[in-house]
């Protein structure tokens, strides 16, 4: 049913989504025209044609209509909004607050959606900017994790040990009988509360004929505490359920039994109420399955003695043990404060820890997503993703420039000097270079001078001593294969140790694969390398060490 417009007293009338009715009057109105207007376009706003869809949101609109209206009749203003000029709106709204020139704003534009009559000007200002702009609202951030765990533990914890004394009383009810037979014990009175539901000590002294005292020191409010859930244990329930869970505060708190649909034996289909938007549903994740069956089994004795339609919420619990009345629906704030102050829960400056229950519902949403790596399906950010498909198009995704910055690091990668064979830096044989921009020009070299330093390494490379140049850049031959015939001197190197760093002192001749030459048998070895002089060449002689500070050019011997 739509909102609707009331004249006797001036007032709306909105259902909400959630099936609440709520009728607001706006008192007194110095400008009843202007109000009714506005209240037209509020209207249009209110679920299910707009976005409004609880009682404080159409009363914050209806107190920005009041400022609105009072102001304009201060200042002679008596007619509708079809009369408004863009001076008066702009006066208005400059000495207003931001929420209220918001408010007024989507009433007017409203309005003139509807069919409303509005000038020109105005109906543009309106569709503008705001002169006061909205302040950034920060959402809040996600717990810590050592204030995640402590909530986490607290609740946890306390919900284990009252279900397991729950179980543990209901095993003592059957063994016991009527205490007025049997007398006031343990036992005795756990059957009497079981079958007749939480009483007082009064109550049970009528029953059994003994003193109220009597019964306090037989274990009343023990009895009481284990068999019904009380005021701190549902606390406990509703904040481990918001950990495990992580819906909405407003959509637990009014939660009913008839919210939960079994899909089976685990799956749990839980529909609730967000009330900034609509009817929403979960498929609960395994834990929160497993709490709300164990909170189910926990408050089933107390549920059978609470008449409907509070039956059907889902939040039960008596005040306190030992008291006869019961509680249903939302737990208050303050009683959580107190309930985390009792239990030492404590924030990283060890102050008692301060509680958003919205704040949960990020955490949540937080540790969620950090499970969704580990690959379970149950745990991804989007249900209808599978953790691979995130895999790849949200924890991959990359920008191409940042591809760009990727190729050229590998390129680099592949341009360093490599094993003997491709000392000089060349790609293997066969390959062929990535297309693809290098990594940005900031502290490289010039390109000429990037072509000498290249140069000069690879001459530093193949080098054995001066004018003996570096070895062709061609493959070796393969380990272990010599030139054909008969070595001559010592016994032949490997083939791929060809190569060695310039030496400042003549070395130990250790063989060499050559031709043989009888000739040659007793020619001094220099190096490792010794490449066959042509007929006619003078053997150039041993090495001697160079002098500090002297020059040599080209063609010169040392």
């Amino acid at each position: 049913m739509p909102a609707e417009v009331l004249d006797d007293p001036l007032g709306i009338s909105c259902v909400f989504s959630d099936g609440r009715r709520a009728v607001i009057t706006l008192g007194y109105a110095a400008g009843s025209r202007l109000a009714r207007d506005l209240l037209s376009g509020l209207a249009g706003l209110v679920h299910p044609h707009g976005t409004v869809d609880s009682a404080g949101s159409v009363r914050h609109y209806v107190r920005a209509l009041r400022t609105m209206d009072t102001a304009l009749a201060e200042r002679g203003f008596t007619g509708g909004a079809a009369d408004l000029r863009r001076a008066q709106v702009a006066e208005f709204w400059m000495g207003t607050t931001g929420a209220r020139e918001a408010c007024t704003r989507r009433m007017l534009r409203g309005f003139a959606a509807d069919g409303g009559t509005l000038d020109a000007r105005v109906r543009e200002l309106a569709e503008g900017r705001a002169y006061n702009l909205q302040p950034f609202r920060r959402p809040l951030p996600p717990y810590p994790e050592a204030d995640w765990a402590r909530l986490t533990q607290a609740s946890t914890e306390m919900t284990a040990a009252s279900y397991r004394a729950h179980r543990g009383a209901l095993a003592g009810a059957a063994r016991g009988q009527d205490p007025a037979a049997g007398g006031c014990t343990l036992d005795n009175l756990r059957w009497l509360l079981a079958r007749n539901g939480p009483m007082t000590a009064a109550g049970v002294a009528a029953h059994t004929g003994a003193s109220p005292a009597a019964a306090r020191r037989a274990g009343l409010l023990r009895a009481s505490s284990e068999l019904f859930p009380h005021l701190d244990v549902t606390i406990a329930y509703v904040l481990a359920f918001s950990v495990c869970s992580g819906i909405v505060p407003d959509g637990i708190d009014d939660l009913a039994t008839g919210d939960i649909d079994w899909a089976g034996d685990t799956p749990v289909l839980l529909s609730y109420v967000k009330h900034r938007t609509a009817a929403e549903s979960l498929v609960l994740p395994r834990r929160a399955v497993r709490l709300l069956e164990q909170w189910l089994d926990h408050s089933r004795l107390l549920r059978d003695f609470v008449p409907s339609p509070d039956r059907d919420q889902l939040w039960l619990n008596i005040p306190q043990p030992g008291r006869a009345d019961v509680t249903a629906g939302p737990v208050n704030r303050n009683a959580t404060r107190r309930w985390l102050t009792r239990n030492d829960v404590t924030g990283e400056e060890g102050q008692v820890l301060t509680l958003h229950r919205h704040r949960i519902r990020t955490t949540h949403e937080s540790m969620r997503d950090k499970s969704a790596w580990r690959g379970s399906g149950r745990a991804t950010i989007d249900p209808n993703h599978s953790p691979q498909a995130e895999g790849d198009h949200y924890l991959t995704a990359t920008t191409p420039a940042q591809r760009d910055a990727l190729d050229a690091i590998i390129e680099d990668a592949q341009h360093r000097p490599g094993p003997p064979g491709q000392a000089d830096g060349r790609h293997h044989r066969g390959t062929r270079r990535r297309p693809g921009r290098r990594l940005p020009a900031a502290g490289r070299l010039p390109p000429a001078r990037r072509r000498r330093a290249r140069r000069a390494r690879r001459r530093a490379a193949g080098r054995v001593h001066r004018r003996l140049r570096r070895p062709a850049v061609r493959p070796a031959r393969p380990e272990r294969e010599t030139v054909p015939g008969e070595a001559v001197g010592l016994p032949p190197l490997p083939a791929g140790g060809v190569r060695s760093a310039a030496r400042a002192e003549p070395a130990a001749a250790q063989g060499v694969l050559r031709t043989p030459v009888a000739a040659d048998g007793e020619r001094t070895l220099h190096g490792r390398l010794r490449p066959v002089l042509p007929a006619g060449r003078r053997d150039p002689g041993p090495l001697r060490p160079r002098r500090p500070g002297r020059r040599i050019t080209p063609g010169q011997r040392p």
